[in-house]
């Protein structure tokens, strides 16, 4: 079994209003596997900045490497990474864009066996406050909201 996004949106405690956004930025990512251990570099480096508490941190990076590798496995290139603070609840927006889904599963998600697969979006509705996904012509954004306090 492999595991897809759904178009459903996981608000356990959502955010309804415009969040003041601290500094964060978007990055441009290759998309071949090795590309969630960059996710995860750049992230760890900003988080760092932003002085999040490691065990918030962890949380933040496990929630963009399962992002990333779901969008290298089962969609389309090009992929970004885009990471925002939200100044007042100091949640962590974690936003990773494809080129929508891929005709066919990548070598990557060929590999294994099924149990291997279809765990992320199970452990990012554990660790998250919200996340989901939008989809538009040509790309899709699959978006979470993790709590960054202590």
């Amino acid at each position: 079994m492999t595991s897809t996004y759904t178009r459903t949106v996981s608000q356990r405690r959502g955010v309804t209003r415009r969040p003041r956004q601290a500094a964060g930025g978007a990055w441009r990512l290759a998309h071949r596997p090795e590309s969630a251990g960059e996710a995860r570099r750049i992230t760890r480096g900003l988080l760092t900045r932003w002085g999040v508490p490691q065990a918030a941190a962890d949380s933040v990076l496990l929630t963009v490497s399962e992002l990333v590798t779901n969008a290298v496995e089962h969609a389309q290139p090009p992929l970004s990474l885009s990471l925002n603070r939200d100044a007042d609840t100091r949640r962590v927006h974690i936003e990773v864009s494809d080129g929508g889904p891929a005709d066919r599963e990548g070598d990557w998600a060929a590999g294994g066996t099924p149990d291997e697969h279809g765990r992320g979006l199970d452990i990012i509705d554990h660790i998250t406050v919200a996340h989901g996904e939008h989809d538009h012509p040509g790309h899709a954004v699959h978006w979470a909201d993790v709590n960054a306090t202590a």
